[in-house]
């Protein structure tokens, strides 16, 4: 895949860029560093794959994990938004769902919410991707791709 686009459009807002992720295991941090100069604008990642990890490293509060779930919009948008603080970046992407193999809370397989908080508010897309647990992830990596640079090519 080929993010340069973000590069340029980070280096050019001069803004930064983090992400906190769960059920994509830290692929996005991966596909960003694989852009040449990433450094420039990515400050880093955090897996909070378990649950306690998104209520006590990012700091998503155990109301909205217990009224919503870890798979909710509600979620997505807490994690990005305190994200941004804890990586101290201008933007933060998040990512949680469930890639499967079965339900969870009940909530279907393939059911994603990608957030993003872009200094002011929060943006959350929720998509229902079908497809094996790795083309999920994966998928939501490109979607995700475009969904921040639709964000920022805005501001």
């Amino acid at each position: 895949m080929e993010n340069s686009n973000l590069k340029k459009l980070f280096d050019e807002a001069g803004k930064t860029l983090g992400s906190i992720e769960s059920f994509t295991g830290g692929l996005f941090a991966s596909e960003i560093t694989s852009i040449s100069g990433a450094s420039s604008f990515f400050k880093g990642s955090v897996v909070t794959y378990a649950t306690e990890e998104k209520v006590k490293v990012v700091g998503v509060s155990q109301e909205v994990v217990d009224k919503f779930g870890v798979v909710s919009k509600e979620c997505a948008e807490e994690m990005a938004t305190k994200g941004s603080k804890v990586l101290d970046v201008d933007y933060c992407i998040s990512f949680t769902g469930n890639a499967g193999p079965t339900a969870m809370e009940g909530k279907p397989v393939g059911l994603v919410y990608i957030g993003v908080f872009d200094g002011e508010k929060c943006h959350v897309l929720e998509k229902n991707i079908i497809g094996t647990r790795n083309f999920v992830r994966n998928e939501a990596i490109l979607i995700a791709c475009d969904f921040l640079e639709s964000i920022i090519s805005k501001k």
